[in-house]
């Protein structure tokens, strides 16, 4: 059954103009500007009122990942320098990663390659394993990382020939949906099959990873992340895309589906229905664009629309409607399920969105059918100056209370925290310099994620593809 717009404003109106409902749930609030910014010291990364976050950043003498005191890193994998079990060069461009617990105490993760285009154009593109290629001519895919608790790593291709595999998401029966963040069809750029889909990846068994095949009843088009409601059983899928922006969307699985490992490969191309969001306020007026929220816990109720044509054959899917149809955002990549529902990024919006800022965080209550503001991140006036933080991208629910985030920013790049009540804290800073003494750049961080212990937190420097374990006295955070 359908929200309507009069269904929501008589909610909102009884709950106090969805008040009680941001309440519910905290709000979140990291920038510049925003209510967190005068609970951080910019300088020292320390709490002004105390308990919250590490402290300072260390430098780092090896140049690469500044921590604060106490806590350590390895380097798990790092392209042109590890390899393979095969002896292949480890890929580049690390990007989306998720853990699973494996065999005999090990952790294996998957890590997408967010490779686009031609083989050609990168030096260290993921291997053509036998049995693991969907397109020959493409340059991403997925390898599995495998780390034993005698802190051996092994690694291998987990799917190839799939292009620009930027974000996914865990399933709850413990494989991984990698996105292609490309939809180029066949003859376009040397590709020889249509991109913009998604695949499964089995982590455990090597097996079911074999004759990959794109899981088109998601949609084709510039996907990002991917969750999966372990309860109601729909799928929400980002899409970054713009010109015009893009769009979040929901599948429903057929009547009686039952989900589990394999159990997509079975299902035709046309199985479901996937739909786009459309939202509007407590006053029943439609929202055209996420970027429109300009205060944090401002709540929108949702509603879906049915995608036309999904395999996008004529039209992309997101031109498919007209406007006042649906509701958009710029960059929605990040997601990560938890607290009984999705939180969702929209990494930064700028001339081509009503409104400019420099990241937000939203999260979708499925049970309400709400979509409620948790973090907003004022526009960055000097990205190159550390302290601020912006360009939210990868993001996963802490073990230790609310969210970690990698920015994907202009400038300096960190992992940072927000707690539930909106107090933020530095986690790491990219230290590797890309770029020259006189310029400095950045890599972004990517594929941000905790072991299923909570000890370690993995995450990727993308350029030029370093993973790495991040170790410490983590600590239950205060609200």
């Amino acid at each position: 059954m359908s929200l309507t717009r009069r269904d929501f404003a008589r909610n909102s109106a009884i709950t106090g103009a969805g008040v009680a409902l941001a309440g519910s749930v905290g709000a979140l609030a990291t920038a510049p500007q925003a209510l967190a910014s005068t609970d951080i010291d910019a300088e020292s990364g320390a709490d002004a009122r105390g308990g919250v976050g590490y402290g300072p950043l260390i430098p780092d003498p090896d140049g690469i990942l500044a921590l604060p005191a106490g806590f350590k890193y390895r380097v798990i994998t790092y392209s042109g320098k590890t390899k393979l079990e095969s002896g292949e060069i480890t890929p580049s461009n690390h990007d989306g990663t998720a853990t699973f617990d494996g065999p005999r105490g090990t952790t294996l993760l998957v890590n997408n390659h967010e490779l686009k285009g031609p083989r050609a154009n990168w030096k260290y593109p993921v291997p053509l394993t036998e049995g693991l290629v969907y397109d020959p001519a493409a340059a991403g895919g997925c390898t599995v990382v495998e780390v034993r608790p005698d802190g051996h790593v092994a690694e291998w291709v987990g799917i190839a020939g799939t292009s620009t595999n930027c974000a996914g998401g865990r399933t709850p029966w413990g494989t991984w949906l990698t996105c292609e963040e490309n939809s180029d069809k066949a003859g376009v750029n040397g590709m020889t099959k249509d991109h913009g889909y998604v695949f499964e990846v089995d982590p455990s068994d090597r097996r079911a990873n074999r004759d990959p095949k794109p899981l088109k009843f998601f949609g084709r088009y510039d996907h990002e992340a991917v969750v999966i409601d372990p309860k109601r059983g729909h799928a929400y899928l980002t899409e970054d895309a713009a010109s015009p922006n893009g769009l979040l969307f929901r599948w429903t699985p057929p009547q009686g589906f039952a989900y589990g490992r394999g159990k997509f490969r079975a299902l035709a191309d046309d199985a479901g229905s996937l739909q786009a969001f459309k939202c509007f306020d407590s006053g029943g007026q439609f929202v055209d664009d996420l970027s429109r929220a300009t205060k944090i816990g401002t709540v929108y109720g949702v509603d879906w629309v049915d995608v036309p044509d999904r395999d996008a054959k004529t039209v992309a899917v997101r031109k498919q409607f007209t406007d006042g149809q649906v509701t958009r955002a710029r960059k929605l990549e990040g997601m990560w399920w938890g607290d009984g529902g999705a939180y969702i990024v929209s990494s930064y919006a700028r001339a081509e969105s009503p409104v400019q800022h420099d990241g937000q965080v939203w999260f979708y209550d499925p049970k309400r059918r709400t979509l409620t503001l948790k973090v907003l991140l004022g526009v960055n006036p000097d990205p190159s100056v550390d302290g601020a933080f912006d360009g939210p991208d990868n993001i996963t629910v802490s073990p230790y209370g609310g969210l970690v985030i990698a920015e994907d920013g202009e400038g300096v790049q960190h992992l940072f925290g927000a707690t539930d009540s909106g107090r933020t804290y530095p986690i790491a800073r990219n230290e590797l310099n890309i770029g020259t003494e006189e310029e400095p750049e950045y890599s972004e961080f990517t594929g941000v994620t905790f072991s299923c212990d909570g000890k370690i937190l993995f995450a990727n420097i993308q350029t030029p593809g370093i993973m790495l374990a991040i170790t410490g006295p983590w600590k239950r955070q205060k609200r």
